[in-house]
């Protein structure tokens, strides 16, 4: 026979209490307040210490849309605002941005004349909202005449195929 000794009870649930605790803690609830002091490292948080300077309020912004974000849509908007200093007054005149899709500027013109006259000119015009815009990630420029008007709807619209060789 051999000289073993039975195991109590508690020893058997001293055990599994220790391996609890292990696993999830002493079961001691700390507040988020107490968490922070515990993770707070003397002299961190002094006056003029690194990342304490203040900032100008551009520099809170810049960080802001950067962050966030924003800086292609920012730089679209103002694309197209300013259409007037990127085409030429008298361009302007005679064309409109219309939207921005997928890298796309989408110009419309005043006739197809002037959609011509700007596809003569799209290199020029990309290169310089390339080098002024940058963040606006314009890939091509589009230019389209104005649109025709349909004959398929209104009251005197007839079902068919519709006029043929009007603008053949």
């Amino acid at each position: 026979m051999t000289n073993q000794v039975p195991p109590r009870d508690n020893d058997e649930a001293r055990a599994v209490y220790l391996r609890f605790r292990q696993l999830f803690g002493t079961g001691v609830f700390k507040s988020n307040d107490q968490k922070k002091r515990d993770k707070r490292v003397d002299g961190a948080s002094v006056p003029f210490g690194a990342g304490r300077d203040p900032l100008g309020l551009s520099d809170v912004i810049d960080g802001l849309t950067t962050n966030m974000g924003w800086t292609s849509p920012l730089a679209q908007s103002d694309l197209v605002a300013s259409w007037i200093e990127i085409a030429g007054a008298e361009t302007a005149e005679h064309s409109t941005p219309t939207g921005i899709e997928d890298g796309v500027l989408t110009i419309q013109c005043d006739s197809t004349a002037w959609a011509t006259q700007l596809r003569l000119m799209r290199t020029q015009i990309t290169t310089h909202i390339a080098l002024r815009y940058p963040d606006a990630k314009i890939q091509s420029v589009r230019f389209e005449g104005p649109n025709a008007p349909s004959w398929k709807r209104g009251p005197r619209s007839i079902p068919g195929r519709g006029p043929r060789d009007t603008y053949g």
